[in-house]
């Protein structure tokens, strides 16, 4: 059998900006301010555009607690909703009556805010990015390392198919980079529950902090994928973001995947970086065979990992993509 690199189709929804975290990278979050949050009615036109266009996976993310901060809740409130989450479970079961599976990546979440988001979720996601305490996170509580650790172990007692990942050339070395590696490999060995890892170069943001850093060469982000790919479990997924990185040249670097990608809605998180196309897809992919992929893997969906609620939506799905392999 040839080599397989797989994608998913997506629609990117990022219900608000606003976030407690003020990592010195970041150029998503935004203070509290009208047109803050992605209301109802935008929701439901993006994911209308995303069932027309094919995709299977409507990606919902948002700023991490953003209650925390002061006006916040007032305007969710006007919406009719009592917290982000709230809002964030109506908007997943939208998804799922309009015929896309949700993935949500909501920062830091307890066990019962994971366990009542698997009910209406085919997989979950937070970053790692590292195991370092580097300056970059000095003023984002929501990156201490042991609390990321918590929620994946978490996670992985509620078989949760969950995607994690590092950001690489935010102030750590190559060594704190195997640690963070060696952590996630760990967690999955002890649960079995990462379905991918992504591996994700930091690109400077004009008018933040790091905004005159550079970033990672290509020769250090291939070393670095071989590096995970040497320390992960051969059934997790090595992704990188299509759009951020010169993906041709580190596909033979170790790549399984190269994430969700939209015909729909841009980067939010990297706007200024616009996905590829699918022709562009398959250039990327090289010789391999480009395969699309839901965003539960095909492991997790023998294994019925997923509340039953959304079976016969992934079913559904499953049959679709199989069906429109191009």
């Amino acid at each position: 059998m040839g080599r397989v690199i797989t994608f998913s189709r997506n629609v990117f929804l990022p219900l608000t900006t606003v976030c407690r975290n003020r990592c010195d990278y970041c150029g998503f979050r935004t203070p509290v301010q009208e047109g803050c949050i992605l209301e109802p009615a935008g929701v439901a036109g993006i994911l209308g555009h995303g069932v027309a266009t094919g995709c299977t996976e409507a990606l919902f993310t948002f700023g991490e607690r953003p209650e925390l901060e002061p006006g916040f809740t007032a305007m969710l409130s006007a919406l009719g909703y009592g917290s982000i989450l709230d809002y964030c479970y109506a908007m997943c079961r939208e998804a799922i009556g309009m015929g896309l599976l949700p993935h949500t990546n909501a920062g830091l979440l307890s066990y019962g805010e994971m366990e009542r988001l698997r009910s209406v979720n085919a997989s979950l996601g937070l970053m790692l990015e590292t195991t370092a305490p580097v300056p970059a996170h000095r003023h984002s509580p929501g990156k201490k390392v042991e609390e990321r650790v918590r929620m994946m172990e978490d996670a992985g007692r509620l078989r949760i198919p969950f995607t994690t990942g590092i950001l690489v050339g935010i102030g750590e070395t190559l060594e704190d980079r195997e640690e963070s590696l060696m952590t996630i490999s760990d967690l999955h060995r002890r649960f079995g529950h990462v379905q991918e890892v992504i591996v994700q170069n930091f690109c400077p943001k004009e008018g933040t902090p790091m905004a005159g850093v550079q970033g990672v060469s290509t020769e250090e982000m291939c070393l670095t994928l071989r590096l995970a790919r040497d320390i992960l479990p051969a059934d997790v997924a090595v992704q990188i973001p299509p759009n951020l990185t010169d993906a041709a040249t580190l596909i033979p670097c170790g790549v399984d995947d190269l994430g969700g990608v939209s015909p729909v809605t841009p980067d939010y998180i990297n706007p200024e970086h616009p996905w590829p196309g699918l022709d562009e897809l398959r250039r990327v992919a090289g010789d391999a065979e480009l395969r699309e992929r839901l965003c539960i893997y095909p492991q997790f969906i023998r294994k019925g990992w997923y509340h039953p609620a959304i079976e016969g939506l992934i079913k559904r799905l499953e049959q679709q993509i199989r069906g429109e392999d191009r």
